[in-house]
């Protein structure tokens, strides 16, 4: 690895013009609506696996289109109502997998929702959550970034971030969570999610995006030759004619545009030899967020981030919003 996106002190400054539709919100207001016409029917099944420091919990809530999304609640043992809540997103092609894999949140005393990502966990974690859905008829590269790509009311990401709003939903229902003090979180496409979630639930009290996915698509397949981003590249080397529109459908899902419209306290972190997710596409969205916000930045790291570094970050801005 080596430096090949912009100097430090560019990056810093860099805030290019937003590429977004005039019915941006227009769009993201029906998409919720016609997700929150079904009812959340949120439940919570004890499980246990043996642990005693925490309390685990099946999550089943109704997502996009009314389709059961699954997740994780992780509670302390010894747990007293109002608990702050961090809601995480899981990265791409990862799955919920076990809820003993989840434990550093409600080990520092928090409430933990994780929310499994419908149509993956067949990668790296396993998942539980299938995507029912249509894609709208297009063909698609393998992967999830080119399902539905030629409209963005059948985009595949479209289903995902409704998902992500509803899951903070979900979470506020249960009996043990403040519904004000709610973090959302998530690493590379969980950390994409995470702007989305931020821009579309203007009351959530944190983020905390990590190295985050899905912001300035266009730069970045013109940056690296890495996949997911390389989905959209290959899509649109065989779809010669459908480039605009792709990146037209992806203008509605920008991570920029999102975190432009986020007024809550954020913390971010950026890794400079990212080829997975370029430093200024990350940028990008930080310098377009709207509330008060810091990044954490690690100079000679790849999309590995700041790893356990990064963690003690989160946990002292967790313990600075909430003692």
């Amino acid at each position: 690895m080596a430096f090949f996106d912009l100097p430090l002190e560019q990056l810093r400054a860099y805030l290019p013009a937003r590429e977004e539709p005039e019915d941006f919100d227009a769009f993201w207001e029906t998409t919720l609506a016609e997700t929150r016409s079904f009812p959340l029917n949120a439940s919570f099944v004890p499980v246990d696996y043996g642990l005693t420091a925490q309390k685990m919990y099946d999550v089943t809530f109704n997502g996009y289109g009314g389709q059961a999304i699954k997740g994780w609640l992780v509670l302390p043992a010894n747990h007293q109502e109002n608990l702050p809540c961090v809601v995480e997103y899981i990265g791409y092609g990862g799955g919920r997998g076990f809820p003993f894999e989840w434990l550093l949140w409600a080990s520092a005393g928090y409430a933990h929702f994780i929310m499994d990502t419908r149509g993956q966990g067949s990668t790296w974690l396993n998942g539980d959550t299938p995507d029912l859905y249509a894609d709208g008829g297009n063909a698609h590269f393998p992967g999830s970034m080119t399902k539905g790509i030629l409209d963005p009311h059948h985009y595949y990401y479209r289903r995902v971030f409704a998902d992500a709003a509803r899951a903070v939903e979900a979470a506020r229902s249960h009996p043990a969570v403040d519904a004000t003090r709610v973090v959302v979180t998530g690493t590379s496409q969980g950390g994409g999610i995470t702007l989305a979630v931020a821009g579309l639930v203007p009351d959530v009290a944190a983020a905390m995006p990590n190295v985050p996915f899905l912001c300035s698509y266009r730069r970045a397949t013109e940056l690296v030759d890495t996949y997911p981003y390389k989905e959209l590249v290959e899509y649109c080397h065989v779809h010669r004619d459908k480039v605009e529109t792709v990146f037209q459908t992806l203008s509605y899902f920008d991570g920029v545009n999102f975190s432009a419209r986020a007024r809550a306290k954020t913390l971010f972190s950026v890794a400079l030899m990212d080829q997975i997710c370029p430093p200024s596409t990350v940028f990008a969205a930080f310098n377009h967020w709207a509330g008060e916000k810091d990044i954490r930045i690690y100079a000679y790291n790849g999309h590995e981030g700041g790893q356990s570094y990064q963690t003690a970050e989160q946990i002292k801005f967790m313990k600075s919003l909430f003692g």
